[in-house]
Parts: structure tokens; C-alpha cells; sequence
């Protein structure tokens, strides 16, 4: 798996991802996000299997509609994730992905930030020596 580190960003936060593949960047990318979300994500657990799909015209913009599509499901359903398996394809421009977690169990779970959403401020996905990296600014 890939690395990923968050940095300071005015009131916001910014999440950097680096990773072999573009399946490497997009799994790491949602690990990221889910460790900023619960400070504890090593104990969600991966009971619960759902399936995402997406389509988008750019490797930014399908970066920016898998994050929100997990923020989303993680505000409405009320869901943690742990594990993310994902398949890109078209050049950056389809994903197909299974993910597991659980229901946000507050005793177990140590939640540590509400993000709103990933924003297109200071987005870039670029292919960086023999893998990828990406940034993005994530509103919390």
C-alpha cells in the first residue's frame, strides 16, 4: 500500500498521497481520509462488504467523487471503513471498488474529525517518478 501523510492548510486539512499505481493512490487516498476521520481506524471492522462505482472525465475528478462518495456514505449511513479494494481503469476515468466497515459504534470508535467534503482547492494527481502522488484539501 501506498503512503499517505495529511498537512496543514489554513482552516483546512491537506491530504498527500503517494503510491505505486493509480488502484494504490485511490485505496491509500481512502485509508487517509478514514484516519483522519477516526483516530482509531485500526479497530473498524471489516464485517460489512459494499460495492462504488464511478465515472469522471479527469484522474482529479474521479479522486474528488471517490472521497466525497465516502464521506457521503459515511455521514448518511453512518458507517466507518477500513479496507478498500479498488480497480481504475480509462485512464484515470472509471473506478470500480469494494470497501468494508462497520456502523459507527461510538464506545469502540474514537471519532476525530468531521470532514465536510474534498475540495477542488490545490487538487493535482500527477504520475511522479515510477508511481503517482496527490494532494487534496479536505473542509473539515
Amino acid at each position: 500500500m501506498g503512503q499517505a501523510e495529511t498537512f496543514e492548510h489554513t482552516a483546512d486539512l491537506g491530504l498527500r498521497v503517494i503510491a505505486g499505481d493509480l488502484a494504490d493512490l485511490f485505496e491509500t487516498a481512502a485509508a487517509g481520509l478514514f484516519d483522519v476521520v477516526v483516530a482509531n481506524r485500526v479497530d473498524v471492522r471489516d464485517g460489512d462488504q459494499e460495492r462504488v462505482e464511478l465515472a469522471a472525465d479527469s484522474p482529479e475528478d474521479l479522486l474528488l467523487a471517490w472521497l466525497n462518495e465516502l464521506i457521503f456514505r459515511c455521514e448518511t449511513r453512518h458507517r466507518l471503513y477500513r479496507r478498500f479494494a479498488v480497480t481504475v481503469r480509462d485512464g484515470g476515468r472509471h473506478l470500480e471498488a469494494t470497501i468494508w466497515g462497520e456502523p459507527i459504534d461510538r464506545e469502540r470508535h474514537v471519532l476525530d474529525h468531521e470532514v465536510k467534503a474534498a475540495t477542488h482547492h490545490g487538487l493535482r494527481v500527477e504520475a511522479h517518478n515510477d508511481g503517482w502522488i496527490a494532494e487534496v484539501i479536505l473542509d473539515i
